[in-house]
């Protein structure tokens, strides 16, 4: 797999909560790090995701926010 976005993440799928229409899939990125993404319940089905699996988190983003405590 080669994609155009600089931002991957390898990590391995902790969790999986699935809804009607989406998921909310959670990698274990090491670390003490998870990151999580909510993608559809046909995406999840079509890769195959099961807890325990490899997994990539790729971000673009064309913006991203800074912000601090008052």
């Amino acid at each position: 797999m080669k994609l155009s976005a600089r931002n991957q993440l390898a990590g391995k799928v902790v969790s999986i909560k699935e809804g009607a229409v989406n998921g909310i899939v959670v990698l274990d990125i090491g670390g003490g790090n998870q990151i999580s993404s909510t993608i559809s319940m046909d995406s999840i089905r079509e890769l195959g995701l099961q807890v325990g699996s490899d997994a990539y988190a790729v971000i673009k983003a064309t913006s991203v926010m800074i912000g601090i405590d008052d």
